[in-house]
């Protein structure tokens, strides 16, 4: 079996580690240079992340990860202002129950990514923007990329996120919606905050502060080991230069709108524009943001895919945001769907299973999980739509 994956994010990664691991040939294809673009600072690594991550992955890439998550986060805090001081409203634990937060870690996502591409340097091709696929009359698919070169695989994975070049050509009725929100996230040294009180008052929990008018949410991640320490024993192969400045942090985020952002657009504009949303704020929130990297502050674009109606099954599928958005946690999410294919895909592989039907098992869990209309849940020979033949 042979497996094109677009998009080498962390979803795309978990798979192409997945497949490897199983003896499948994978080959990745990725628009970005290997720095890649800014996709947020840090992110909460709950169970679905930790589960995809120990089947996916070799066990020291597992071990670099886990060594370098920072502590239990198990509340999420929402703080206001009393007296000019932040202090603690309200808290809540993070139990799934109310709302879509699990307990889990902070873990620093650029870190993440590198190390799931420790080990794919002969399959990650970098610079190589998707630009199209043709389903063949032996189910196989033909992809091509931007510089025109092109091959033959059993499988095409479109992991490339919201704005997926696969799901426009395979799925063309199924449209992004942009919500007209932004998020201005940001990271400080936590020693630029150290003696503000912040550290103390919110440990490793999630936190939100709303104080005057603005909404202002935030995480500190401590490495449970320094990441240098973490790879010189754990993962050997990681670039160095992923683990060479790392420090304790915490990140930060502002909801703003696309009005409120104006036209700024590279981190240190975006960092300035941050910095004057917070001018009224108490000291602590904006020592916060004067102090942060800026090179580190990035705008995230929040938009939505509504649920489309049950495709058939075949030889091309869809993870993650290229397929269901769910802010705050989709990485979470897209690893998890990584996990579920890679499973379907070694059945296949190992003729345990019809390969599109091992295809449709992933992708009836998937939709059952994401997706809550009506529409998403009929049978799938309720609902047949239009598939891009490519040429």
């Amino acid at each position: 079996m042979r497996v094109i994956v677009v998009g080498a994010g962390l979803g795309g990664l978990t798979l192409a580690q997945g497949l490897r691991r199983a003896g499948i040939d994978v080959v990745v294809y990725e628009r970005e240079e290997p720095r890649g673009r800014p996709q947020g600072v840090s992110m909460h690594f709950d169970d679905r992340g930790m589960t995809a991550l120990r089947a996916c992955l070799p066990p020291g890439h597992v071990a670099m990860v886990e060594a370098t998550m920072g502590g239990p986060r198990e509340q999420a805090l929402t703080l206001s202002e009393t007296d000019g001081e932040l202090t603690v409203e309200r808290s809540q634990s993070l139990d799934g129950t109310k709302g879509p937060a699990r307990p889990g870690r902070q873990v620093d996502r650029p870190l993440l990514r590198a190390v799931m591409l420790t080990g794919l340097e002969d399959t990650v091709r970098f610079g190589a923007p998707f630009a199209r696929f043709q389903q063949l009359a032996d189910g196989t698919v033909r992809a091509w990329s931007a510089d025109g070169r092109t091959e033959v695989a059993d499988v095409l994975v479109g992991a490339d996120g919201i704005g997926s070049a696969v799901r426009r050509q395979y799925l063309p009725h199924v449209q992004v919606v942009d919500t007209g929100k932004r998020m201005v996230m940001g990271a400080t040294p936590l020693r630029r905050v150290v003696g503000t009180g912040l550290p103390e008052l919110i440990g490793h929990s999630a936190a939100r502060a709303q104080v005057r008018g603005t909404m202002m949410a935030m995480g500190i991640l401590r490495f449970t080991q320094p990441p240098v320490a973490a790879r010189t024993e754990c993962l050997p192969g990681l670039d160095s230069r992923a683990v060479a400045d790392a420090e304790d942090y915490v990140m930060w985020a502002l909801p703003v709108t696309e009005e409120q952002l104006g036209t700024a657009e590279s981190p240190a504009a975006v960092w300035g524009q941050a910095q004057e949303l917070v001018s009224g704020l108490p000291e602590t929130l904006r020592t916060l943001v004067d102090s942060a990297w800026p090179d580190r502050t990035v705008v995230l674009r929040n938009g939505m895919i509504p649920p489309p109606p049950v495709w058939p099954a075949g030889s091309v599928t869809l993870i993650g945001d290229a397929i269901h958005v769910t802010p705050g946690f989709g990485g979470n999410l897209a690893m998890q769907d990584a996990h579920r294919l890679c499973a379907q895909l070694v059945q296949a592989a190992r003729g345990e299973k019809e390969l599109h039907a091992a295809i449709a098992t992933y992708e009836d869990v998937m939709r059952h999980e994401n997706f809550t209309t009506p529409a998403a849940s009929r049978p799938a020979e309720a609902a047949v739509v239009s598939r891009g033949s490519g040429g």
